[in-house]
């Protein structure tokens, strides 16, 4: 009788036989520990962790990755929560009657922006360098301070007179928000390029399902309950004495607490790239980085898909807004709930992926996935004036997204050596935060134009198409191979 084969090409397929080996791994993987040690202690390249493909159980029992999620959870909701702070300040201390606010925004939101592009690929490179714990509590440490002492700022600089037609004040908004978002840039390629440090290889796929899906819910979430909690802290810092700073105490001591999680963590050893102090260097490691993502197709592949899903996302976090206004049974300021359906799905959908993904190949869980969120969006488009169905469809958008994000991320780890994950990173990093930017700038205008059913049918043909072209570009490379 033959034995069944497996694909050599795509990393799930090995995970189809691990169960067969469950009794024989934990001395195996104990053996596997020492050997790491030993080789660390030599200098060697370390031996990769064993798979052990027990879905959330062994990620729920590693302790360091537990601590990663929670610096992960506080962290990116602050950096959601931030721009919704950013708006509060500019409508409490700078927008003037009969003005839009659109102008302040948009500022912001270029300050945001402008790290991603400036700064995304070369922080990979640095982080190549450096220990990526150091890098997780300082990135955060930093952040938290910055918000923290923001309002002082302000408060400072309120009677300095206009620089350039500007407040000095607001200017001293932009810098900060300039500089939380440098730290952010450093603070995603060292997070991405941990987990597989500390987690087994059978176990990336489940904790990448948690990873991606925090990283995309807060998207979501972030902007849905970024007032309401907001206005809670500031109740909250009233009731103790402290006028108009509770908000920026709140994305502060978020910040603040990424941080002092992540201070817990033990990575252990590391390979980190030789130091170099000639910049050309710098510029020569992020060519190689491009260079990698040349050659490697199903890398490459796959971080186009997560641009695309993060564009997805971004722009429903603008678009909510209008299609809660549209829905009769909400209002407006009601588009949390919307948001909050999508959260739903990308939480089931995660689930999913963690127990039963490695049972299918990454890349037809992804085609699947993008397929799914087309229809979805196009069918939005004929339930503009429907609460539950438009809800329902949300949630099952954002389930068909954690089957796209979560394999993605998961290749990309895999097919990545640990010497080039801090490039590769990066380049992602660079690509997916321009990808969040530009539909939260441009999503209200083009709605404007073309209307929002349009939109959501457009998104919808450009999604499908884009899964079907990665899949075939994928497919085809690994038959050549």
């Amino acid at each position: 009788m033959s034995k069944p084969t497996s694909d050599p090409a795509d990393p799930s397929s090995d995970a189809l036989t691990s169960n067969t080996q469950a009794p024989a791994q934990t001395s195996a993987q104990a053996s596997a520990q020492a050997s790491r040690a030993q080789s660390s202690d030599h200098g060697l390249p370390p031996v990769p962790p064993l798979a052990s493909d027990n879905g959330f159980r062994a990620i729920f029992q590693n302790r360091n990755f537990l601590i990663l999620w929670a610096g992960q959870l506080f962290s990116q909701l602050a950096d959601k929560v931030y721009l919704v702070l950013m708006i509060a300040i500019i409508a409490a201390r700078f927008e003037t009657p009969g003005q839009t606010i659109s102008g302040w925004v948009a500022a912001v939101m270029i300050a945001f922006t402008i790290p991603a592009v400036l700064f995304g690929a070369l922080a990979g490179v640095f982080v190549d360098r450096w220990r990526k714990r150091p890098v997780l509590v300082w990135s955060n440490l930093l952040r938290g301070g910055l918000v923290i002492a923001l309002p002082l700022g302000i408060w400072l600089t309120a009677g300095w007179g206009t620089v350039l037609g500007l407040p000095v004040a607001f200017w001293l908004l932009l810098t900060v928000t300039f500089l939380i978002s440098t730290l952010t840039q450093f603070f995603a390629p060292a997070e991405q390029s941990i987990i597989p440090l500390i987690v087994a290889e059978g176990d990336l796929l489940s904790a990448n399902s948690l990873y991606t899906t925090t990283m995309m819910a807060s998207v979501i979430v972030g902007f849905a309950v970024g007032e309401p909690l907001l206005a809670l802290a500031d109740r909250l810092m009233l009731a103790l004495g402290v006028a108009n700073n509770g908000p920026a105490i709140l994305v502060g001591l978020s910040y603040l607490v990424a941080g002092l999680c992540l201070l817990t963590m033990d990575p252990g050893k590391e390979n980190i790239s030789a130091a170099h102090e000639d910049i050309s260097q710098f510029w020569a490691d992020i060519k190689d980085g491009l260079r990698y993502l040349g050659e490697q197709v199903q890398v490459r592949v796959a971080i186009i898909q997560l641009v695309l899903l993060s564009s997805v996302f971004a722009a429903l976090a603008v678009l909510a807004v209008r299609l809660a206004e549209m829905i009769p049974a909400i209002k407006a300021s009601q588009f949390g709930f919307l948001l909050a359906a999508g959260g739903l799905g990308l939480g089931l959908g995660a689930v999913l992926v963690g127990n039963f993904g490695p049972r299918f190949p990454r890349r037809f869980l992804s085609l699947g996935g993008a397929l799914g969120m087309g229809m979805c969006l196009i069918a939005l488009a004929w339930t503009t004036q429907q609460l539950w169905a438009s809800m329902a469809i949300i949630a099952t958008l954002g389930l068909c997204g954690a089957f796209v994000g979560i394999p993605m991320q998961t290749l990309i780890q895999e097919k990545t050596p640990e010497a080039m994950r801090g490039k590769v990173f990066g380049l992602q990093n660079n690509m997916v935060n321009i990808a969040l930017s530009l539909p939260l700038a441009l999503a209200s205008v083009v709605e404007a134009r073309l209307g929002l059913a349009n939109v959501f049918v457009s998104m919808g043909a450009l999604v499908s198409l884009g899964g079907v072209v990665t899949w075939y570009i994928a497919d085809t490379a690994l038959r050549k191979t």
